[in-house]
């Protein structure tokens, strides 16, 4: 099982700016998603991210390369994995509830709640408005091929998560689980960070969530 530990960047986030966490964000160990659980979608585009935290907020970046990008979804809680999309799936200590944040390229937020992928609640949108978000998107070309650089920075406050109270990270495990998809791009396509084993693509499996330790 992988497992991250995840540093405290001792910011007061009220007082740093976006940009700031961005340049801070690339100075943090990187985790890569390569894992391909399903070989019958076997494009893999460059994915990584990095983690860390402040006293009431987890920061999270990604850094992704693919061929082509899709960012029909503007509003919040509308199905952005259909988009170019990288999403963060976490579980608080031992609850079987667990959390999932879904962004596409520009930043739109699909966030949900809930212990299988049926019947999963929808976090309230002006919860979700709360969280701060940062997209760079650049293009380039790569001999023949067209490419496509694209980075999202997220501050995302403890309060969001609305069915736990939580007062602090320091010390807390976690279950989690980053993920690259595409569902309607040219090439569909489904990367995790912990692998898993499921017939069909399928996130919402728990019970393959690697670890998280806020050290």
């Amino acid at each position: 099982m992988e497992k991250i530990n995840v540093p405290n960047l001792n910011y007061d986030i009220k007082k740093v700016t976006l940009q700031e966490i961005s340049i801070a964000m690339n100075k943090t160990e990187r985790h890569t998603i390569e894992r391909i659980p399903w070989p019958v979608f076997s494009y893999k585009p460059q994915v990584s991210f990095s983690i860390a935290y402040a006293d009431n907020a987890i920061l999270l970046k990604y850094f992704v390369q693919e061929k082509a990008i899709r960012a029909l979804c503007q509003a919040d809680n509308s199905p952005v994995h259909q988009d170019s999309c990288v999403e963060f799936f976490i579980a608080f200590d031992n609850d079987d509830g667990y959390y999932n944040l879904e962004f596409n390229c520009t930043g739109a937020c699909l966030f949900g709640f809930g212990k299988s992928k049926a019947g999963r609640q929808l976090i309230d949108g002006q919860l979700v408005s709360k969280i701060r978000r940062m997209c760079v998107i650049e293009s380039f070309r790569d001999g023949k091929k067209n490419l496509f650089d694209w980075e999202l920075t997220l501050v995302i406050p403890l309060e969001v998560f609305a069915h736990h109270t939580i007062i602090q990270l320091k010390d807390r495990y976690c279950k989690v689980n980053f993920f690259k998809c595409g569902d309607k791009l040219p090439e569909p396509h489904f990367l995790a960070w912990e692998n898993v084993k499921a017939a069909a693509p399928d996130f919402h499996l728990p019970e393959f969530f690697g670890s998280m330790h806020f050290i």
